[in-house]
């Protein structure tokens, strides 16, 4: 189930919807089989809702998308990466908490 507040980052999109984008775009890189970016995704959902104003939030599927996971060297998942005017500005790396999340985010804006 994805919520409609997240953007499906994919690589045939990543150009449009990315690089693109107005606004700074937050990428959660994931895959299914990943217990941590499962435990993640109701967190970015919340984000997606609270900064809906501000930035785009998408998610990127690793295994269904590794062009994209391969150009930003995404070893690890989850990894997040907030792009603003299309170049990565952040990178999380790991289950954080959505405080953790919030502090790097509003770093960025």
């Amino acid at each position: 189930m994805t919520s409609k507040n997240l953007v499906q980052v994919t690589d045939q999109n990543f150009e449009t919807t990315v690089a693109g984008a107005a606004r700074p775009v937050l990428v959660d890189f994931w895959a299914t089989w990943c217990a941590p970016c499962k435990a993640l995704k109701p967190v970015i959902e919340e984000l997606a809702l609270e900064y809906a104003d501000q930035i785009v939030i998408g998610e990127l599927d690793v295994d269904a998308n590794p062009n994209t996971a391969s150009k930003f060297s995404v070893l690890s998942i989850p990894t997040l990466i907030l792009f603003r005017g299309g170049k990565p500005a952040q990178r999380i790396v790991g289950y954080q908490p959505k405080a953790n999340l919030r502090q790097k985010i509003d770093a960025v804006l």
